[in-house]
């Protein structure tokens, strides 16, 4: 290790940021000589500085005074676990406004305004690191960024939400229905105590955005990506899905058209085939497929969320900025000369899973599939359980276009032989 120091500015001290501390205590001299500098506290950001905390820090390091703390000449980094928009937006602006880099775990923030937190790095020349914001400890953010920089990405397919996967996960194992998997992904501290945000799918198109931004090298904001959450899953749709030989994921898909001038962002549930590679990923845990044009097929694995594995890429962005500090250097700027655009849900094509609750009697099935054929929606297989005079039509259709499908299900929400609203999942990874 070579002498000097790189100031550290940590905002946030709650789950995330308390392991930050513990790893920055544990591993110092590790981390140290990795930088070739030593790593110091200088502040750390909290809403009640006076509240007692079992960390091994000088508890003055604690205040309030956020753009007072990053706007010090002897802060280097500023690393950010607080989340939100406001006022953390005004307090990374202040900091990379004053050529100090930053470390984000914030993916609201980036999916909403990162542009601004880019073109202030860009202007100050220093970095912004956020492999925390996507998919916890897995390393996924710099592969994309650096690793596959010199390849064309098609297509990344990921389970982003480790609590989606462990209701879903559960239903499928156990049969359970939402409202008791949720229960328990609560109960186990998965889910929050309002859990909106993940089984709504809106942490999960957040994350979309941001991988969609890194593998097309293009602005993509939350508001862009089409979002569907898990709380219409049913258990008759995840015995449906088994019937398929497929399970009910909650997907971020981010994909490039065929004639590579625009993309789609979505997330909502799918079915994909039990031997999809990420068919077999359960629990809490998150995995992300990335198709790209020379690298093939590549996975990537892990832990998506938890203090310890989320401080894990904190602390492996902090290395990173701190060595550039040491060795007066940058890492990669913001990569977003595409400026492809991003195609509504309507042009997406994929497979649909449609179930219809109809009348047993002659004539239904023709009728139904006269109406797919009436919106250019070819029928793949159809399976047919009778029940008394109600019968259970499970068609799996061949790749059409979204805006179609919606207009057939409409129409056939119409029919007076369909006695309920038809209840329909995409089909991902089917061949």
């Amino acid at each position: 290790m070579t002498g000097g120091q790189v100031g550290i500015a940590l905002l946030g001290c709650g789950v995330v940021g308390s392991e930050v501390v513990r790893q920055l205590d544990q591993h110092r001299d590790d981390l140290s000589s990795r930088v070739g500098a030593e790593l110091v506290l200088r502040g750390i950001v909290v809403r009640h500085p006076e509240r007692p905390r079992d960390l091994p820090v000088d508890p003055s390091l604690f205040t309030t005074d956020a753009l007072g703390l990053v706007a010090r000449d002897d802060v280097d980094v500023v690393v950010e676990v607080v989340g939100g928009i406001e006022p953390t937006r005004s307090w990374l602006l202040a900091a990379l406004n004053a050529g100090k880099s930053v470390v984000t775990a914030n993916k609201a923030l980036l999916a909403e305004d990162g542009g601004s937190l880019f073109d202030a790095a860009h202007r100050s020349g220093a970095d912004v690191y956020y492999e925390a914001a996507v998919a916890g400890a897995i390393p996924l953010i710099r592969p994309l960024r650096e690793s596959l920089a010199g390849d064309r990405v098609h297509r990344v397919l990921g389970i982003v939400n480790g609590t989606t996967n462990f209701i879903l996960s559960r239903m499928d194992e156990t049969g359970a229905d939402f409202a008791d998997a949720l229960a328990e992904a609560t109960a186990l501290g998965y889910a929050e105590a309002d859990p909106t945000a993940d089984i709504e799918g809106y942490d999960a198109a957040a994350k979309a955005a941001i991988l969609a931004g890194l593998a097309f090298h293009t602005r993509v904001a939350a508001a862009d990506v089409h979002r569907e959450g898990i709380s219409g899953v049913t258990a008759a749709d995840i015995a449906s899905a088994r019937a398929l030989g497929c399970t009910i994921k909650l997907l971020a898909i981010c994909e490039r058209s065929d004639d590579g001038q625009s993309i789609g962002v979505r997330v909502h549930p799918a079915m994909i085939p039990r031997t999809h590679p990420l068919a077999g990923v359960n629990d809490a845990y998150n995995a992300v497929f990335i198709e790209a044009e020379a690298a093939g097929s590549v996975m990537f694995y892990g832990r998506g969320a938890g203090g310890a594995p989320t401080a894990s890429a904190v602390l492996g962005d902090l290395v990173a900025v701190a060595r550039h500090h040491v060795q007066d250097t940058k890492g990669p700027r913001e990569s977003a000369y595409a400026n492809l655009a991003v195609r509504p849900i309507g042009e997406t094509t994929t497979r649909y899973h449609i179930l219809l609750d109809v009348a047993d009697k002659p004539g239904v099935l023709a009728a139904v599939a006269t109406l797919f054929a009436a919106h250019d929606v070819s029928i793949q297989t159809v399976r047919q359980e009778g029940h008394g005079s109600d019968a259970i039509l499970v068609l799996v259709s061949h790749v059409a276009r979204d805006a179609a499908l919606a207009a057939t299900v409409a129409d056939l929400s119409d029919l007076a032989i369909v006695r309920a609203a038809p209840s329909v999942m995409r089909v991902e990874g089917m061949s």
